[in-house]
């Protein structure tokens, strides 16, 4: 009788029981995983350290760059931390001023900082942007105006009609005001002046004798000392110092035709579009903190030069017959009106808002 085949026993280390067996099979996935991680580190490290690269282009030159756009694109680049670079350039290191919109349209340039008049955009609020006649009284009067008074509205709809252009916020600058070689004192003395200005405050001071001229931003300097120039009226006196423009210039003229620039940022929409949200909150802090420093920089210095700065002596034509340039502000208005729908539309919340603030007096308005 034959003897029964005895059971085979597996190894104890061999054996295998169900709950080990997901646990290895655990470990060998988590293995792979990270083992395809490892694999794909050196192309995960480069994305992030090599980021969106943007390039922008101010209309400021590099010595007032430094004050109204540096520093916030300076934080942004920080605070972005390797996930975003924006390599900013000054009046016209890549492309002349006029040829901004064209040069972000193409994607030359993936953002801009401007106003709409001096970069001759193609926009039906062009004319509003820079120094639209007494439009604004204080700088503080810009933001509210977008903000509380539907002007972004109209910029938004006005750039949505731009090819690859995006609106993206708005902010007050200085005043604009005269600095002269020689002294005005009387609407008279602006005869025959040629003047370096924003195109349609050339077409509103041409009514009192000025000679608008256009040059590129960084030849006015020479222009003035050579007397190519008999001076600016695109600026404050802080900007006056910034730049240069008092050391060819001897006085400044208390009378001013705005109480604030107001200028912009743009972007290439496809640019724009890129750019995460995260990322797109960060650039809109930044042009926020870009605002504020303006604010006060602006602000103060206009106060400190005029009283303790050593170039400039200050000079003032009489409130009477500067009314009379007040008063051809509102045909201006008028006229501009008529224009277009958009047009329209502007200069009827400019009259909305500076009715509301003579109404409410000091310290809104004065007299």
């Amino acid at each position: 009788m034959s003897q029964p085949t005895p059971p085979r026993v597996q190894p104890v280390e061999a054996a295998q029981s169900p709950e080990t067996v997901p646990s290895r099979r655990q470990a060998l996935k988590s293995a792979a995983v990270g083992a395809a991680a490892l694999s794909a580190a050196p192309f995960v490290l480069a994305q992030k350290k090599t980021g969106i690269k943007w390039r922008m282009q101010t209309y400021a030159g590099a010595a007032l760059g430094a004050h109204v756009i540096k520093p916030a694109i300076d934080a942004f680049n920080k605070a972005a931390n390797g996930e975003m670079t924006i390599e900013l350039y000054y009046a016209d290191q890549l492309v002349p001023t006029g040829e901004l919109v064209r040069a972000m349209q193409k994607g030359t340039l993936d953002a801009v900082q401007s106003d709409d008049d001096s970069m001759a955009s193609p926009a039906d609020v062009r004319e509003f942007g820079g120094y639209f006649p007494f439009a604004t009284r204080y700088s503080l009067d810009v933001p509210v105006l977008f903000n509380q008074f539907g002007l972004d509205k109209i910029w938004e709809e006005s750039y949505a009609k731009v090819d690859n252009v995006t609106w993206l916020s708005a902010g007050a600058w200085d005043p604009c005001h005269f600095a002269t070689r020689t002294p005005i004192n009387k609407l008279a003395d602006l005869k025959g002046k040629k003047i370096y200005t924003f195109p349609t405050a050339g077409q509103f001071l041409s009514r009192f004798g000025v000679v608008p001229v256009d040059l590129p931003y960084e030849d006015v300097v020479m222009a003035l000392k050579t007397g190519e120039l008999d001076g600016v009226a695109w600026s404050g006196i802080t900007e006056d110092y910034t730049v240069g423009w008092a050391d060819g210039t001897k006085y400044f003229l208390t009378n001013n035709i705005s109480g604030a620039w107001i200028g912009h940022f743009f972007a290439n929409t496809n640019s724009w579009k890129k750019v995460p949200p995260h990322l797109q909150a960060l650039f809109r802090l930044a042009m926020d903190s870009s605002h504020y420093y303006r604010q006060h920089w602006y602000w103060g210095g206009e106060a400190e030069l005029r009283v303790n700065g050593p170039k400039l002596k200050l000079t003032a034509i009489p409130d009477a017959e500067w009314a009379t340039v007040e008063a051809e502000a509102v045909k201006f208005w008028d006229e501009k009106a008529k224009k277009t729908p958009t047009a329209a539309k502007v200069v009827a919340v400019f009259r909305k808002y500076n009715a509301l603030m003579a109404k409410a007096g000091k310290p809104y308005r004065y007299g």
